[in-house]
């Protein structure tokens, strides 16, 4: 196509419709899923009520996010005596086991330093038993997306909590930012082939919780204190992600840091979407567990292929639009290679610097796909228009898009706010693939069916 109008197009130096969320979001989605633990945004309380209404919109589930409430006041002499005032009314409030403190551009910007600050604070309580574990990650929005804030926070809580002592055999896993669904369906798989895993984090519970009747301050599940001490005795580590949050290049990984400060090997994987993925994944556990993949999983392989052939006339050869966050995309378009979908763009708010480079060397696509980083929605429309795309594959931030041009999408990832379910799609294994193959198809389906002449009611 004529690129001449994406260069048009980039000419505007300001964010239209972000591509992306917040980075203390990413970092409260993260303090959710450790037992215990009261996330605590260090800002405005905007900030702390956007994060709230953003994840009560997507999860349909209570989220509670505190806040140290800065004023004009606050940001001219600093947020230490907000942040120990919202310390002692979450410890007396909630009872936490810790408290995930979160920084906002504000407090980025006027420069509190948030190692001292809490330094400080645990030394005027050394005597009170009482003051839950403090861990704190730099979270300004300014700089990266949700996904660095997610990442960040597992890296943070891993440092912090950490030791060595050579008690457990543990396999460490970092699935980073999947669906409630999805996690609920790792912890299954590890349970099945005989793995003892540490999931970091774990709230696929917490999102997708239960109906009791009952408010719960801090619901039940999450991954614990103990196994996040744990995590460096493990025998391997399992991150899925390529990119993760390498925008910064001085970043690590949570995975990387245990691999360099406690020798535990990392075994870095892409998320598994489709056969392939989820094939490396599971020959991956094979080698950890000394043992063959239940015939379970066996099974629903097989099942997924008998999909494939029984759909493959109506996914081959259409060009599908695919977006969200960099490691989502990345597997999405492995997935979609196998079953014959050609991806004709694909677009994130992220700013990594290397989606085309993991996209070229990890997946290798078959034809040539426009690959663009640091892109907002109205850049995405703009390409659309050129590119005639049959389906629009992402969150539903794009529906205004496919709206307007008169073209199906298929709801996956993060956020979904305009329909019920986004704690309960699967996207991973070989089950959450068949769930989105048939998505993914009967979403384009439907589109021929509702545009025919003849009303059909056969395929």
């Amino acid at each position: 196509m004529d690129t001449s109008i994406i260069d048009k197009e980039k000419a505007f130096t300001s964010t239209r419709n972000a591509c992306k969320v917040c980075t203390p979001l990413g970092g409260s989605i993260v303090f959710k899923g450790i037992e215990g633990c009261v996330p605590l945004i260090h800002g405005s309380q905007g900030c702390a009520t956007y994060i709230r209404r953003y994840l009560i919109s997507h999860y349909k589930e209570p989220v509670d996010i505190a806040s140290t409430n800065f004023t004009e006041e606050t940001a001219i002499f600093g947020g230490e005596k907000n942040l120990f005032i919202a310390i002692d009314n979450v410890t007396k409030q909630y009872k936490p086991k810790i408290i995930g403190i979160a920084t906002t551009c504000l407090s980025e910007v006027i420069g509190d330093d948030m190692r001292k600050i809490i330094h400080k604070y645990k030394t005027e309580h050394a005597q009170d038993s009482t003051i839950p574990e403090l861990v704190f990650v730099n979270t300004p929005s300014f700089m990266g997306t949700h996904i660095n804030g997610f990442h960040d926070t597992v890296l943070s809580l891993v440092k912090a909590f950490a030791t060595k002592d050579n008690s457990t055999q543990n396999i460490n896993i970092f699935p980073g930012f999947l669906s409630p669904a999805d996690l609920q369906l790792l912890k299954e798989i590890f349970e099945d082939v005989g793995i003892k895993g540490i999931m970091t984090p774990d709230y696929s519970d917490i999102l997708d919780n239960e109906y009791t009747g009952e408010y719960e301050k801090l619901p039940k599940g999450g991954t614990t204190l103990k196994e996040l001490q744990q995590t460096a005795n493990s025998k391997a580590s399992i991150e899925f992600g390529y990119i993760l949050n390498k925008s910064n290049p001085q970043s690590k990984s949570a995975a990387e840091f245990l691999e360099t400060t406690f020798d535990v090997p990392r075994i870095n994987l892409n998320i598994p979407m489709g056969i392939n993925a989820t094939d490396a994944f599971f020959n991956a556990l094979e080698k950890l567990s000394n043992s063959k993949t239940p015939e379970k999983y066996t099974k629903q392989r097989g099942k997924l292929i008998d999909a494939y052939v029984d759909g493959h006339k109506y996914v081959f050869g259409k060009k599908a639009v695919v977006y969200g966050e960099e490691d989502f995309v990345v597997a999405m378009i492995s997935f979609l290679e196998e079953i014959g979908i050609e991806t004709v763009l694909c677009a994130s708010g992220g700013d990594s610097g290397l989606l085309k480079t993991v996209i070229e060397e990890k997946i290798n696509p078959r034809t040539e796909i426009l690959i663009h980083d640091n892109f907002d929605f109205e850049e995405i429309a703009t390409v659309c228009k050129e590119l005639k795309p049959d389906i629009l594959i992402g969150n539903s931030k794009g529906y205004y898009i496919a709206r307007e041009l008169g073209i199906p999408l298929a709801r996956v990832g993060f956020p979904i706010h305009d329909r019920l379910g986004g704690a309960r799609i699967k996207h991973i294994g070989y089950e959450g693939t068949q769930q989105l193959f048939d998505l993914i198809a009967n979403t384009l389906i439907q589109e021929m069916q509702d545009h025919s002449p003849v009303g059909y009611k056969y395929m």
